[in-house]
Protein backbone atom coordinates (compact mmCIF):
# COMPACT_ATOMS: atom_id res chain seq x y z
CA UNK A 1 0.00 0.00 0.00
CA UNK A 2 1.24 3.51 -0.78
CA UNK A 3 2.15 5.26 2.49
CA UNK A 4 1.05 8.62 1.01
CA UNK A 5 -2.34 7.58 -0.34
CA UNK A 6 -4.34 5.14 1.75
CA UNK A 7 -7.75 6.36 0.56
CA UNK A 8 -8.42 7.83 -2.87
CA UNK A 9 -11.66 9.45 -4.04
CA UNK A 10 -12.84 9.11 -7.65
CA UNK A 11 -14.82 11.97 -9.17
CA UNK A 12 -16.38 11.70 -12.62
CA UNK A 13 -17.34 14.22 -15.25
CA UNK A 14 -20.78 15.75 -14.64
CA UNK A 15 -23.63 13.99 -16.44
CA UNK A 16 -21.25 11.78 -18.44
CA UNK A 17 -22.14 8.10 -18.01
CA UNK A 18 -19.48 7.19 -20.60
CA UNK A 19 -16.80 7.55 -17.92
CA UNK A 20 -18.22 4.53 -16.04
CA UNK A 21 -15.92 1.98 -17.64
CA UNK A 22 -12.73 3.98 -17.03
CA UNK A 23 -13.78 4.78 -13.48
CA UNK A 24 -14.46 1.15 -12.58
CA UNK A 25 -11.21 0.01 -14.18
CA UNK A 26 -9.37 2.57 -12.07
CA UNK A 27 -11.29 1.63 -8.91
CA UNK A 28 -10.41 -2.07 -9.38
CA UNK A 29 -6.75 -1.19 -9.98
CA UNK A 30 -6.58 0.89 -6.80
CA UNK A 31 -8.26 -1.87 -4.81
CA UNK A 32 -5.67 -4.36 -6.14
CA UNK A 33 -2.96 -2.07 -4.78
CA UNK A 34 -4.56 -2.07 -1.31
CA UNK A 35 -5.97 1.44 -1.62
CA UNK A 36 -9.34 2.36 -0.14
CA UNK A 37 -11.69 3.80 -2.78
CA UNK A 38 -14.45 6.38 -2.35
CA UNK A 39 -16.82 7.29 -5.20
CA UNK A 40 -18.20 10.84 -5.11
CA UNK A 41 -21.95 10.68 -4.58
CA UNK A 42 -22.96 12.53 -7.77
CA UNK A 43 -20.67 10.26 -9.77
CA UNK A 44 -22.09 7.16 -8.08
CA UNK A 45 -25.63 8.26 -8.91
CA UNK A 46 -24.62 8.45 -12.55
CA UNK A 47 -22.43 5.37 -13.04
CA UNK A 48 -23.33 3.18 -10.05
CA UNK A 49 -21.36 2.47 -6.89
CA UNK A 50 -20.52 -1.14 -7.77
CA UNK A 51 -19.81 -2.01 -4.15
CA UNK A 52 -17.51 0.94 -3.44
CA UNK A 53 -18.28 3.36 -0.60
CA UNK A 54 -20.07 6.54 -1.71
CA UNK A 55 -18.98 9.88 -0.24
CA UNK A 56 -20.03 13.52 -0.39
CA UNK A 57 -17.43 16.20 -1.07
CA UNK A 58 -17.41 16.95 2.66
CA UNK A 59 -16.64 13.31 3.45
CA UNK A 60 -13.97 13.21 0.73
CA UNK A 61 -12.35 16.24 2.33
CA UNK A 62 -12.24 14.45 5.68
CA UNK A 63 -11.30 10.93 4.57
CA UNK A 64 -9.39 11.02 1.28
CA UNK A 65 -5.65 11.51 0.80
CA UNK A 66 -6.07 12.18 -2.92
CA UNK A 67 -8.87 12.83 -5.42
CA UNK A 68 -8.62 11.63 -9.01
CA UNK A 69 -10.92 13.47 -11.39
CA UNK A 70 -11.97 11.76 -14.62
CA UNK A 71 -13.14 14.53 -16.90
CA UNK A 72 -12.04 17.83 -18.35
CA UNK A 73 -11.02 21.17 -16.88
CA UNK A 74 -14.62 21.93 -15.88
CA UNK A 75 -14.66 18.82 -13.69
CA UNK A 76 -11.36 19.86 -12.12
CA UNK A 77 -12.70 23.35 -11.41
CA UNK A 78 -15.72 21.94 -9.59
CA UNK A 79 -13.64 19.54 -7.53
CA UNK A 80 -11.08 22.23 -6.72
CA UNK A 81 -13.65 24.64 -5.34
CA UNK A 82 -15.47 21.93 -3.39
CA UNK A 83 -12.26 20.57 -1.84
CA UNK A 84 -10.33 23.82 -1.36
CA UNK A 85 -10.91 23.86 2.40
CA UNK A 86 -9.57 20.34 2.92
CA UNK A 87 -6.15 20.41 1.18
CA UNK A 88 -6.90 17.17 -0.67
CA UNK A 89 -4.57 17.13 -3.72
CA UNK A 90 -6.04 16.63 -7.19
CA UNK A 91 -5.00 14.60 -10.21
CA UNK A 92 -6.85 14.77 -13.51
CA UNK A 93 -7.44 12.07 -16.14
CA UNK A 94 -8.34 13.88 -19.35
CA UNK A 95 -11.76 12.87 -20.64
CA UNK A 96 -12.51 16.29 -22.10
CA UNK A 97 -11.02 18.33 -24.95
CA UNK A 98 -8.06 20.62 -24.24
CA UNK A 99 -7.40 19.60 -20.65
CA UNK A 100 -4.98 22.26 -19.36
CA UNK A 101 -5.36 20.85 -15.82
CA UNK A 102 -5.79 17.14 -16.58
CA UNK A 103 -2.34 15.63 -17.02
CA UNK A 104 -3.01 11.91 -17.39
CA UNK A 105 -4.14 10.59 -20.76
CA UNK A 106 -7.01 8.11 -20.68
CA UNK A 107 -5.09 5.43 -22.61
CA UNK A 108 -2.16 5.51 -20.13
CA UNK A 109 -4.23 6.17 -17.01
CA UNK A 110 -3.17 3.10 -15.02
CA UNK A 111 0.54 3.62 -15.69
CA UNK A 112 0.27 7.22 -14.57
CA UNK A 113 -1.63 6.34 -11.41
CA UNK A 114 0.84 3.56 -10.62
CA UNK A 115 3.66 6.11 -10.73
CA UNK A 116 1.73 8.36 -8.36
CA UNK A 117 1.24 5.49 -5.91
CA UNK A 118 4.96 4.80 -6.09
CA UNK A 119 5.73 8.39 -5.15
CA UNK A 120 6.74 9.47 -8.64
CA UNK A 121 5.05 12.87 -8.85
CA UNK A 122 5.65 16.56 -8.38
CA UNK A 123 3.40 18.89 -6.43
CA UNK A 124 2.22 22.38 -7.37
CA UNK A 125 0.09 24.92 -5.48
CA UNK A 126 -2.45 27.07 -7.34
CA UNK A 127 -4.24 29.96 -5.63
CA UNK A 128 -7.95 30.74 -5.76
CA UNK A 129 -9.90 33.98 -5.77
CA UNK A 130 -12.53 35.03 -3.24
CA UNK A 131 -15.40 37.00 -4.76
CA UNK A 132 -18.22 38.82 -2.94
CA UNK A 133 -21.08 41.01 -4.10
CA UNK A 134 -22.07 43.89 -1.82
CA UNK A 135 -25.44 45.63 -2.08
CA UNK A 136 -26.56 48.30 0.36
CA UNK A 137 -24.17 47.14 3.06
CA UNK A 138 -25.07 43.45 2.74
CA UNK A 139 -23.08 40.60 1.22
CA UNK A 140 -25.43 39.11 -1.36
CA UNK A 141 -23.10 36.53 -2.97
CA UNK A 142 -19.91 34.86 -1.79
CA UNK A 143 -17.92 32.33 -3.77
CA UNK A 144 -14.48 31.16 -4.87
CA UNK A 145 -12.89 30.63 -8.27
CA UNK A 146 -9.80 28.79 -9.45
CA UNK A 147 -9.87 30.13 -13.02
CA UNK A 148 -11.65 33.45 -13.09
CA UNK A 149 -14.32 35.80 -11.85
CA UNK A 150 -16.18 37.44 -14.74
CA UNK A 151 -18.50 40.44 -14.71
CA UNK A 152 -20.42 40.65 -17.97
CA UNK A 153 -23.59 41.89 -19.62
CA UNK A 154 -26.92 40.27 -18.88
CA UNK A 155 -29.68 38.96 -21.10
CA UNK A 156 -30.22 42.17 -23.07
CA UNK A 157 -26.81 41.88 -24.69
CA UNK A 158 -25.94 45.59 -24.45
CA UNK A 159 -22.61 46.90 -23.25
CA UNK A 160 -22.37 47.68 -19.55
CA UNK A 161 -20.55 50.51 -17.79
CA UNK A 162 -18.59 50.05 -14.59
CA UNK A 163 -15.77 51.48 -12.53
CA UNK A 164 -12.68 49.49 -11.59
CA UNK A 165 -10.51 50.18 -8.53
CA UNK A 166 -7.45 48.35 -7.23
CA UNK A 167 -6.57 48.61 -3.54
CA UNK A 168 -8.92 51.56 -3.21
CA UNK A 169 -7.35 53.51 -6.09
CA UNK A 170 -9.62 54.33 -9.02
CA UNK A 171 -8.21 52.84 -12.24
CA UNK A 172 -10.80 53.53 -14.96
CA UNK A 173 -14.39 53.63 -16.06
CA UNK A 174 -15.04 51.08 -18.75
CA UNK A 175 -17.80 50.51 -21.28
CA UNK A 176 -17.59 46.98 -22.61
CA UNK A 177 -19.16 43.53 -22.58
CA UNK A 178 -17.47 42.95 -19.23
CA UNK A 179 -14.23 42.18 -17.44
CA UNK A 180 -12.39 38.92 -16.69
CA UNK A 181 -10.39 38.72 -13.47
CA UNK A 182 -8.15 35.69 -13.94
CA UNK A 183 -5.62 33.74 -11.90
CA UNK A 184 -2.55 32.30 -13.63
CA UNK A 185 -4.49 29.03 -13.82
CA UNK A 186 -7.35 30.83 -15.56
CA UNK A 187 -5.09 32.78 -17.89
CA UNK A 188 -5.28 29.89 -20.38
CA UNK A 189 -9.10 29.74 -20.22
CA UNK A 190 -11.64 32.49 -20.98
CA UNK A 191 -8.98 35.20 -20.55
CA UNK A 192 -6.85 33.65 -23.31
CA UNK A 193 -9.72 33.73 -25.79
CA UNK A 194 -10.19 37.44 -24.96
CA UNK A 195 -6.53 38.17 -25.84
CA UNK A 196 -5.36 38.22 -22.24
CA UNK A 197 -1.79 37.37 -21.20
CA UNK A 198 -0.68 33.84 -20.34
CA UNK A 199 0.63 33.88 -16.77
CA UNK A 200 2.97 31.14 -15.62
CA UNK A 201 1.57 29.48 -12.46
CA UNK A 202 4.55 30.78 -10.46
CA UNK A 203 3.72 34.41 -11.34
CA UNK A 204 2.08 36.11 -8.32
CA UNK A 205 -0.35 38.09 -10.43
CA UNK A 206 -4.01 38.56 -11.36
CA UNK A 207 -4.97 39.51 -14.92
CA UNK A 208 -7.71 42.04 -15.68
CA UNK A 209 -8.92 41.40 -19.22
CA UNK A 210 -11.64 43.59 -20.83
CA UNK A 211 -14.29 41.91 -22.95
CA UNK A 212 -14.83 43.76 -26.24
CA UNK A 213 -14.15 47.23 -24.79
CA UNK A 214 -15.69 50.25 -26.52
CA UNK A 215 -12.36 52.08 -26.29
CA UNK A 216 -9.51 50.21 -27.95
CA UNK A 217 -7.11 51.78 -25.41
CA UNK A 218 -8.58 49.51 -22.70
CA UNK A 219 -5.94 46.78 -22.64
CA UNK A 220 -5.35 43.78 -20.36
CA UNK A 221 -3.23 44.53 -17.31
CA UNK A 222 -1.73 42.33 -14.60
CA UNK A 223 -1.76 43.40 -10.95
CA UNK A 224 -0.22 41.90 -7.85
CA UNK A 225 -1.92 38.87 -6.35
CA UNK A 226 -2.02 40.84 -3.10
CA UNK A 227 -4.39 43.36 -4.72
CA UNK A 228 -8.05 43.84 -3.90
CA UNK A 229 -10.09 44.53 -7.02
CA UNK A 230 -13.45 46.29 -6.89
CA UNK A 231 -15.97 46.72 -9.70
CA UNK A 232 -18.99 49.02 -9.30
CA UNK A 233 -21.84 48.80 -11.80
CA UNK A 234 -22.95 52.20 -13.15
CA UNK A 235 -26.57 53.23 -13.66
CA UNK A 236 -28.73 52.21 -15.43
CA UNK A 237 -27.03 48.91 -16.15
CA UNK A 238 -27.61 45.39 -14.92
CA UNK A 239 -25.00 42.67 -15.26
CA UNK A 240 -23.92 39.25 -13.99
CA UNK A 241 -20.94 37.88 -12.13
CA UNK A 242 -19.70 34.35 -12.87
CA UNK A 243 -17.22 32.18 -10.96
CA UNK A 244 -15.39 29.65 -13.15
CA UNK A 245 -18.38 29.74 -15.49
CA UNK A 246 -20.25 27.52 -13.02
CA UNK A 247 -21.81 29.83 -10.43
CA UNK A 248 -23.54 33.11 -11.22
CA UNK A 249 -25.34 36.03 -9.59
CA UNK A 250 -27.42 38.80 -11.17
CA UNK A 251 -26.00 42.27 -10.50
CA UNK A 252 -27.90 45.53 -10.16
CA UNK A 253 -26.85 49.16 -10.49
CA UNK A 254 -24.42 50.25 -7.71
CA UNK A 255 -23.53 46.66 -6.74
CA UNK A 256 -19.88 46.25 -5.75
CA UNK A 257 -18.01 43.12 -6.80
CA UNK A 258 -14.90 42.61 -4.66
CA UNK A 259 -12.25 40.11 -5.70
CA UNK A 260 -9.04 39.15 -3.90
CA UNK A 261 -6.68 36.23 -3.54
CA UNK A 262 -8.08 33.57 -1.25
CA UNK A 263 -6.24 32.24 1.78
CA UNK A 264 -7.01 28.79 0.37
CA UNK A 265 -5.15 27.07 -2.43
CA UNK A 266 -5.34 23.88 -4.45
CA UNK A 267 -2.56 21.32 -4.78
CA UNK A 268 -2.16 19.59 -8.13
CA UNK A 269 -0.02 16.48 -8.50
CA UNK A 270 1.79 16.11 -11.83
CA UNK A 271 3.77 13.21 -13.30
CA UNK A 272 7.53 13.48 -12.96
CA UNK A 273 8.90 15.45 -15.87
CA UNK A 274 5.79 17.61 -16.15
CA UNK A 275 6.55 20.87 -17.94
CA UNK A 276 4.16 23.82 -18.10
CA UNK A 277 5.72 24.99 -21.36
CA UNK A 278 5.54 21.53 -22.90
CA UNK A 279 1.86 21.47 -21.97
CA UNK A 280 1.34 24.82 -23.70
CA UNK A 281 3.16 23.63 -26.80
CA UNK A 282 0.88 20.60 -27.00
CA UNK A 283 -2.44 22.26 -26.17
CA UNK A 284 -1.88 25.45 -28.20
CA UNK A 285 -0.08 23.72 -31.08
CA UNK A 286 3.01 25.87 -30.79
CA UNK A 287 6.10 25.03 -32.88
CA UNK A 288 4.25 22.89 -35.38
CA UNK A 289 6.24 22.15 -38.49
CA UNK A 290 5.50 24.72 -41.16
CA UNK A 291 4.33 23.32 -44.47
CA UNK A 292 5.87 24.73 -47.65
CA UNK A 293 3.60 26.73 -49.92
Amino acid sequence: MSPAFRTIALIGKYKSPEIAESLMILAAFLKSRGIGVLVEEGTAALVGENGYPVASYAAIGERADLAIVLGGDGSMLTAARRLAASDVPLVGVNQGRLGFMTDLAQDSMLDGVADLLDGKFQSEQRFLLDATVHRGGEVMFDTQALNDVVVNKGDLGRMIEFAVSVDGEFIYNQRSDGLIIATPTGSTAYALSANGPILHPAVPGIALVPLCPHALSNRPITVSDASRIEIVIHAPHRARVHADGQEKFELETADRVCVARSARSIRFLHPLGYSYFAMLREKLHWSETLRPY
